[in-house]
């Protein structure tokens, strides 16, 4: 994991999210603390466990992007899963343990992409010698070595032709190698063999049974069954990045990166599970509600620490970071069973936003909605420009909406530039070189047909 200071977790979430100062100090000392106990004696270092956290606010307000940035900053595995999904065993859903496999799914891939990374130099020169090969040899024309050569004497006149041939090749082959490298051939279309990893008989399995019983067949039957060639015709420039993806590939230890992965889900993933509170409640009840206090039932081990078995062998749950999150509008956090309750002692509250909110969401983040739609409509030659009035307009519309209606949180701002976009966004290459200036009139002639469903002048002293 990156070394990252609480200060500096909490600014670098302060680029994109707005607001929730107490959710941004919790989960960078949640953390910091991971860091810490990598650097403690392996003795003491066994009896630290993560304190995961329980987020409680209204849908909109956060949760969600606060627990992908710190994922993303540090570098950590990272899977975010709906509680919903999940029901007990007997009925119709997901096991709880896939969480757990779909973390190590993403950690392989992120291990993977690093040691590819590393040895993409070499993977680059390998593509390069095989397109080389392809340009030369063509798909049927390659030359094949006689086992049995060693055998003949009688060859010095052949031998002098090949030398010759030989010498004539190679230096067709670095005139090749210099056009590639230059870019003069990346338009050229040429033929390129590659692995076909598809086979009828794992189709065929392919909606049987679980998920696991899925993963199992296919892993049996791509191991059993021989690898097929197949040649696809590709411009120069493409077939470069798919030989390059497919050597380094080929460089790289599987075993090594598997066992890499394990290591890393154990010690440092991170579990998100999202709308906890919809599995709150008693299981006592008739309907689709019975199997709510059964998953928690079901979560609770793998909070709590367990071996959970995957295809690429056992991976231990005690040190993985959970993180869940709920608004808990309708349940209580204390609905939930008093064991799970207890596996997330760190509890953060997060708060409604309020019109000022969202007009810091609209100016401030690196990827604010604004910033978006003024990216978007310049690829087409338009350039857009919000006077001051019309970031307070926006922010005031989605604030006043979000009052009489459901409150969805930042989402309403979404649904409010959509709508303020939409004739400007279609009619976008009529536009094609003039400066658009977005005020209070232009958004107000914009929504009227949607204000018209809400008395916003009520609510406006």
């Amino acid at each position: 994991m990156k070394n990252y200071t609480p200060k500096e977790i909490v600014n670098e979430l302060n680029k994109y999210i707005v607001g929730q100062d107490l959710a941004k100090r919790s989960v960078a000392v949640a953390l910091r603390n991971r860091y810490r106990r990598n650097l403690l004696p392996d003795e003491i270092k066994d009896e630290v466990t993560p304190k995961n956290i329980l987020m409680i606010g209204p849908t909109g307000v956060g949760k969600t992007e606060i627990a992908r940035r710190i994922a993303r900053l540090v570098e950590a595995p990272f899977v975010k899963v709906e509680a919903t999904k999940f029901t007990e065993v007997g009925y119709v859903g997901r096991d709880v343990e896939s969480m757990v496999r779909d973390l190590l799914e993403s950690s392989i891939r992120m291990v993977k992409q690093e040691k590819m990374q590393k040895v993409m130099l070499r993977a680059k020169e390998l593509a390069e010698d095989r397109i080389i090969d392809y340009i030369v040899n063509g798909r049927k024309n390659k030359r094949t070595k006689n086992p049995f050569e060693f055998i003949f004497n009688n060859r010095n006149d052949e031998e002098e032709i090949h030398e010759d041939e030989q010498n004539e090749i190679i230096l067709k082959k670095e005139q090749i190698r210099e056009k590639i490298r230059s870019g003069e051939l990346n338009d050229k279309i040429i033929e390129i063999e590659l692995t076909d990893s598809s086979s009828p008989v794992l189709e065929m399995y392919s909606n049987l049974g679980s998920e696991e019983m899925n993963i199992n067949l296919q892993d049996m039957f791509s191991d059993i069954l021989p690898k097929k060639k197949k040649y696809k015709k590709v411009p120069l420039a493409e077939a470069k990045k798919i030989l390059e993806s497919e050597e380094a590939q080929n460089l790289i230890d599987m075993d090594e990166v598997i066992d890499e992965a394990i290591k890393r889900t154990e010690q440092d993933g991170i579990i998100f599970i999202d709308e906890i509170d919809k599995i709150a409640g008693s299981g006592y009840s008739n309907g689709p509600d019975v199997s709510r206090e059964g998953v928690q039932r079901d979560i609770l081990p793998i909070v709590e620490g367990s071996t959970v078995m995957t295809k690429y062998g056992p991976v231990k749950t005690d040190y993985i970071l959970f993180i869940a999150a709920g608004a808990f509008n309708v349940s209580k956090v204390s609905d939930l069973i008093p064991e799970l309750q207890g596996r997330f002692p760190v509890r953060v509250e997060l708060k409604p936003l309020t019109k000022e909110d969202f007009i810091r969401i609209l100016k401030e983040p690196k990827n604010a909605l604004t910033k978006q739609y003024m990216a978007l409509l310049k690829t087409e030659g338009v350039d857009i420009e919000y006077s001051d009035d019309a970031i307070d307009r926006i922010a005031e519309i989605a604030y006043l909406i979000n009052q009489q209606t459901e409150d969805i949180g930042a989402r309403r701002l979404h649904t409010v530039m959509e709508k303020l976009f939409e004739k400007l966004s279609f009619e976008a290459p009529e536009f094609s070189g003039k400066n658009i200036i977005i005020d209070k009139n232009y958004i107000d002639e914009q929504l009227k047909d949607s204000l018209s469903k809400f008395d916003v002048n009520k609510y406006i002293l």
